[in-house]
């Protein structure tokens, strides 16, 4: 038996978070506005606080889109204040599933001169009212997490399944890049003869992570598993729909498993390049219920094979990179100034949609001013070690390649990165991938392509540094 300031001791709790009818969906580019209008399943905000001795940490999982920095760091305060946890030690991640909400303003830079009003905030990807009822939620749920800490015991394990989630950047074979959607597979019956082959891996680990209380009953599952939760919202009957999409799924097949007790939470991986649609199926159809049960199957076949241990170092590591900005090309900042001067304000079309050009536009610009304000980007990396188990918060949309270079050789026995914590970035692409362009680097150097080539090679080995410094 382990000595009291040894022992492990976890809780955790899941506040819901789902939003009104007509609050605005993120995950579409472009200022398009998508006011909810049913629900698939249920939103949540879920926390798991873990302690020893005098040491505690926070894994905090949001079923939205993106979560910025103004909102991640009233979490951290609050969770700090009255679940006694260091700032430094609490992850905040949000899964992107893309039919919910985002947390904060991240489609166009603070900076950027747009009068809104509560009907037109969307345009700036959030809306004010949803952030602040699910940072309320949030502490919330850290608050009875810590309330709820019983003596635990954990087990970490993994399996391998590779037939849900497939680099979604397609090379053609004029060497450009598409994106291999499910939209319109029913008029090629041959599959998409143009797609020549896809340019990068995936990362196939099912991470598990189970955290028992002594008397074997669990209280909380963590899902490590990487791809974008786009099923929803890649189906025009569903794409006005609220859904945590596969994260959900797995979810609800946890706890129909295991209990309503546990709390079932999803670190989604860096899935910058990465989608649930299979790219080589003429009969691809999306289903975010058959990827759910398929990771429910494996993570309940991992789950059996787990030795626990009642105690687990708990230590973290955070650190800010500086991180440099693409170059925008001169007949772009042309094109932009010309177009914002003519007409500063969003132009619309006949049923109130915001002219895509100019949004375009706006976005560049926004480029521009976040460098004026940060003329290097502050990139946070974090790193919480529980036992065995290193968890790495990445934010933005890392490519997959950087998570497999982080866990490649890994100091730690399981690494489980989670993309999209603390702030909005954008993409961070392979410093080959910006070659060939595509929606993730595309020329125009948009607010979601902003940082240069390098920047994930960059991010990648801090990131090793900082896993390899817990566990040396």
């Amino acid at each position: 038996m382990q000595g009291n300031k040894d022992r492990l001791l976890a809780g955790a709790a899941m506040v819901d978070i789902t939003p009104p009818a007509g609050t605005h969906l993120a995950g579409s580019a472009m200022g398009e506005r998508r006011p909810a209008r049913s629900i698939l399943d249920p939103l949540y905000a879920k926390a798991l606080v873990l302690s020893q001795g005098d040491r505690r940490v926070c894994i905090v999982t949001l079923d939205v889109t993106i979560v910025d920095e103004p909102y991640t760091s009233q979490m951290r305060l609050g969770i700090s204040e009255r679940a006694d946890v260091p700032l430094d030690a609490i992850m905040v991640h949000g899964i992107q599933t893309h039919s919910a909400p985002s947390i904060g303003h991240f489609m166009l830079d603070p900076d950027f001169p747009l009068e809104t009003t509560p009907e037109t905030e969307y345009l700036r990807g959030g809306e004010t009212a949803f952030a602040e009822m699910v940072t309320a939620a949030v502490i919330e749920a850290a608050t009875d997490a810590a309330q709820r800490l019983q003596p635990a015991r954990i087990g970490v394990g993994r399996g391998i399944l590779g037939d849900v989630a497939f680099n979604r950047r397609g090379v053609r074979r004029d060497g450009s890049i598409m994106m291999p959607k499910p939209a319109g597979r029913e008029r090629q019956p041959l599959g998409l003869t143009d797609l020549c082959h896809l340019e990068g891996p995936i990362d196939p680990e099912v991470g598990v992570a189970c955290i028992q209380g002594l008397d074997m009953q669990p209280i909380a599952m963590l899902l490590h598993y990487t791809c974008h939760p786009v099923h929803i919202f890649g189906q025009p009957e569903t794409y006005q729909a609220i859904s945590a999409d596969w994260p959900g799924a797995w979810s609800n097949e946890v706890q129909r498993e295991l209990g309503d007790d546990v709390v079932p939470l999803v670190l989604n991986g860096c899935c910058g390049n990465i989608n649930p649609w299979h790219p080589f199926d003429p009969d691809c159809r999306p289903d975010h219920l058959r990827m759910g049960r398929k990771l429910a199957e494996m993570s309940n076949r991992v789950l059996h094979t787990l030795e626990y241990a009642e105690s687990a170092d708990l230590d973290w590591r955070l650190t800010h990179v500086a991180l440099p900005y693409r170059e925008i090309p001169k007949d772009r900042l042309r094109e932009v100034a010309l177009l914002l001067d003519d007409q500063p304000d969003p132009p619309r079309g006949p049923t109130g949609e915001v002219d895509p050009l100019w949004f375009s536009a706006a976005s560049t610009r926004s480029v521009e001013l976040c460098r004026a304000r940060e003329p290097v980007f502050a990139y946070e990396i974090q790193v919480l070690r529980v036992g065995d188990l290193a968890l790495v918060g990445l934010p933005g949309e890392p490519f997959v390649e950087g998570q497999l270079a982080i866990k490649e050789r890994s100091a730690a026995p399981y690494t489980f990165v989670a993309h999209l914590t603390t702030r909005y970035v954008g993409y961070l692409p392979t410093a080959d991938a910006y070659q060939r362009g595509g929606h993730e680097a595309n020329a125009k150097v948009t607010y979601w392509a902003k940082l240069a080539p390098g920047c994930l090679e960059t991010v990648t080995e801090q990131a090793r540094a900082l896993v390899t410094g817990l566990y040396a």
